[in-house]
């Protein structure tokens, strides 16, 4: 976890190296960060989401971080470290390792693409093995229009679909969730931006039919706001 911590901080605050620029080893940094609000049955739910790398084009190491806190408890959090290279196209190949705090504490070998599909489909899906057998693949894929030089429409739609079930969280085999929607930001500058989204974020299957015999919500619209920052 230590190493994580320091993966992190790299990304965050790292000084460009010169490398060799004719080839491209020049070394880059990069970091985003998106943290919203929302209220729903009288209930206070923040989301975060973040993601980073140093590296140069070919080869780069990734930290990404997701999660949600709920009238004042954490319900899920995320963390992952990849590394990633590239293809020689638009889309990497990464592979590395996910370590969840919450809902409960367990680790996963990560490995999976990313990268821009045609029309600059910004696309996502990796597979997850996890210590205690449980394996299961999401796909991401998001969008972003422009209807002016700083309102930007972002569509996107995420999936989790589970090869195995996942008693202790309460996950059925199949597809378990799905988060879709669009967000709609204006650039104050490049780098700070507020928006608001309309998401429709639900349990499918298995898993909804196992959230309400536990007297469970299984979701349904919300309209966030909050701010994206990158540096």
């Amino acid at each position: 976890m230590r190493a994580l911590v320091v993966c992190a901080a790299l990304l965050a605050g790292a000084p460009v190296a010169a490398a060799d620029p004719m080839h491209g080893g020049q070394t880059f940094h990069y970091a985003e960060a998106e943290l919203d609000y929302a209220r729903a049955g009288g209930t206070d739910i923040f989301n975060w989401e973040g993601q980073g790398w140093l590296g140069t084009d070919f080869d780069k190491l990734w930290v990404k971080t997701e999660g949600e806190r709920t009238g004042g408890q954490v319900e899920q959090a995320e963390l992952q470290l990849l590394w990633s290279h590239n293809l020689g196209g638009f889309f990497d190949v990464q592979g590395g390792v996910r370590v969840d705090a919450e809902p409960d504490r367990r680790g996963y070998l990560v490995a999976g693409v990313q990268g821009l599909a045609p029309y600059l489909l910004d696309s996502q899906a990796h597979v997850f093995v996890g210590e205690r057998g449980d394996v299961h693949l999401r796909v991401r894929q998001r969008a972003s229009l422009l209807i002016s030089n700083r309102l930007i429409a972002t569509p996107m739609v995420e999936t989790d679909f589970y090869l195995t079930d996942a008693p202790e969280r309460r996950v059925g085999a199949g597809f378990s969730t799905i988060e879709a929607g669009v967000q709609l930001r204006y650039e104050v500058r490049r780098k700070f931006a507020p928006y608001v989204s309309l998401m429709f974020d639900r349990k499918l299957g298995e898993t909804a039919r196992l959230a309400r015999l536990d007297g469970e919500d299984v979701g349904g619209w919300s309209l966030r706001s909050g701010l994206r920052v990158w540096f």
